[in-house]
């Protein structure tokens, strides 16, 4: 059977859209991972799945496969591709539509410019919700968030750790082009104080409204861009004293804004949302 799909990018970390409303879609996980093959498949950091809603007053589901074939609870740069998807496709007549993910509601909107702004909830903050196990540790409390000290091959790095759905630990770095991304980031995702590994993001503090970061992501490696370490760097950074907001986010793929108020109040995230081109695959 053939099964269509749109590939896409926000910001150059891409994905694979695949409409589960009008056709029947249930892939495995050596399926996602095949797709996902830059040489043998098709090419994503993640395999985006619409699918018909659960509950009342909810638009769609929205399922996140990463390359390595496991399901994940959010990807903020996928919303958008996904709300920019469901408009072109028809699935509705809605700019701003509610989605249910892995981690509870979001709320991506269509822009008149053409942009995506989705509304990505608030941060978690409390460790043992990230999930991070921090028994046995002392932090550095600065400003408003604990700084942890983490055993990485030796040494000792100071993270943030917060959730935005999904697991991060930010960092800061003088220089993201010189920072060790490749060296540490799969050292921090398989950490076991993270039980269900991590996100590890690198952020350089370029001014009070602006940063460059590069995310190592979990079950994907580095990206281009991560929509959800971008609302954590930021927030991290706003709670350390070091950002006020909106926040200029700029990746290797391109910039994302990042505005947030504090608390409770949402992180909303705004960057584009482009289809690259459309094909079908045998399943």
């Amino acid at each position: 059977m053939k099964i269509k799909f749109t590939k896409m990018h926000g910001a150059g970390n891409d994905f694979i859209v695949i409409d589960a409303v009008r056709q029947s879609v249930n892939l495995t996980a050596e399926q996602c991972r095949q797709l996902a093959d830059r040489r043998l498949g098709i090419g994503a950091d993640q395999i985006l799945v619409v699918e018909r809603p659960s509950q009342a007053g909810i638009d769609f589901r929205y399922r996140i496969f990463n390359s390595d074939g496991g399901e994940v609870e959010q990807c903020g740069n996928g919303a958008r591709a996904f709300v920019k998807f469901v408009v072109e496709k028809g699935l509705t007549e809605q700019r701003e539509i509610r989605v249910e993910t892995m981690s509870g509601v979001i709320s991506p909107r269509l822009e008149d410019d053409g942009q995506v702004t989705v509304n990505m909830g608030a941060p978690v903050l409390a460790v043992e919700r990230v999930p991070f196990d921090s028994s046995g540790l002392q932090p550095s409390q600065v400003g408003q968030i604990a700084l942890w000290p983490l055993e990485v091959n030796g040494s000792s790095v100071s993270i943030a750790a917060l959730s935005m759905g999904n697991p991060h630990a930010v960092q800061w770095v003088s220089n993201v082009d010189d920072a060790p991304v490749a060296a540490q980031g799969p050292l921090i995702e398989h950490h076991q104080r993270f039980p269900r590994r991590v996100n590890a993001g690198f952020m350089q503090l370029v001014d009070r409204g602006h940063i460059r970061l590069r995310v190592f992501e979990r079950g994907a490696g580095e990206t281009l861009a991560c929509g959800t370490g971008a609302c954590a760097a930021v927030v991290a950074g706003i709670l350390h004293g070091d950002l006020d907001s909106p926040v200029a986010v700029d990746t290797r793929g391109g910039r994302l804004t990042i505005s947030w108020q504090g608390g409770e109040s949402p992180v909303m995230l705004t960057g584009p949302a482009v289809s690259v081109f459309e094909g079908s695959f045998e399943s």
